[in-house]
């Protein structure tokens, strides 16, 4: 049924993604779906970028965060949901070994990117409500670029990381993986060779790139809250609230299913589950993060009515 591609020394120079499986019917129904959520994800993502750089109203430290947040799901995304479309399409598919290093490093760069990003965004907020007589002198555009370039340079610098501790493993069969695209936990669970100094790598790697984050977002929230609840006006109170209720929510979203996925990978969700909410990171929070940081977002609308009427103009 499915030929095992081995060199001479039997080792796996392919695998075979499963991907969902189920009635012909049933994943063209999933193709449709991820098909449209793909390119909606790109285009919204493009264009609070477009919007970002082009409208002075949103030229501020936290907008260019935003950009830079809408880059790492476009680039997720794009690793992620070709490949995917192509096993639902052929119920299930191929990928070299090559291939599959390939997805697991831009995967863990960009996710890790995102994970200090955010953490980055937390700090952005504590300072312009907690310390806001200073905000404009410390976080300069010149700061923004510096801490922003630090998050993908260590994003890409863990990921690097990774990419080479499991490239020494060695996969000698079976080379079917249940999963739609390449991921750390089921490479190693179908690895051949020793996986202890792995996930010994995985646990250090995880309290740098997850525990420390969230503990910095914790504290950078509890002194937000504290400070929000001494505002003597409830507008000033509900004005500072909204401006970090959507970051709060892509931070819960984010955090939550990404914990629950890597750090309880054995004993926690079943297989099916961990697919649904390794979805939920991979493919739907980058097309919900536009939405969420623009639906209740004043500057974002009006700069987009400004870029309507421009086109209107043009037209």
């Amino acid at each position: 049924m499915l030929l095992l591609q081995v060199d001479n020394l039997t080792n796996v120079k392919e695998f075979f993604l499963l991907g969902f499986q189920g009635s012909l019917r049933l994943r063209i129904v999933l193709f449709c779906l991820f098909f449209v959520v793909f390119w909606v994800t790109v285009c919204g993502n493009l264009l609070t970028i477009t919007l970002v750089s082009t409208s002075k109203n949103l030229n501020t430290p936290m907008y260019f965060f935003i950009s830079q947040l809408s880059i790492s799901d476009i680039m997720l995304t794009s690793d992620i949901t070709p490949k995917m479309l192509q096993i639902l399409l052929n119920h299930g598919g191929t990928i070299t070994l090559i291939g599959c290093m390939t997805q697991v490093y831009f995967f863990c760069a960009i996710e890790t990117s995102e994970c200090f990003l955010l953490t980055v965004m937390s700090y952005d907020r504590y300072m312009a409500i907690c310390n806001p007589l200073h905000y404009t002198s410390i976080v300069t555009s010149t700061c923004c670029v510096i801490l922003a370039g630090t998050c993908w340079a260590l994003g890409f610098s863990c990921a690097m990381i990774f990419s080479i501790t499991i490239s020494t493993l060695t996969f000698c069969g079976p080379n079917i993986i249940d999963y739609f695209f390449c991921d750390l936990v089921p490479l190693v669970e179908i690895a051949c060779s020793d996986t202890h100094g792995i996930e010994l790598e995985v646990i250090v790697l995880c309290t740098i790139v997850l525990f420390i984050p969230i503990t910095i977002i914790v504290i950078s929230y509890i002194n937000i809250i504290v400070t929000i609840l001494q505002f003597q006006s409830n507008i000033s109170r509900q004005k500072a609230f909204s401006t970090c209720s959507a970051h709060l929510t892509v931070v819960i979203m984010f955090y939550s299913t990404l914990l629950t996925v890597y750090l309880f990978p054995k004993g926690g969700p079943s297989l099916n589950l961990s697919k649904i909410l390794s979805l939920l990171y991979t493919v739907f929070t980058p097309l919900i993060n536009p939405m969420i940081y623009s639906l209740r977002n004043k500057e974002i609308k009006k700069s987009l009515q400004e870029m309507i009427d421009k086109c209107k103009t043009i037209l």
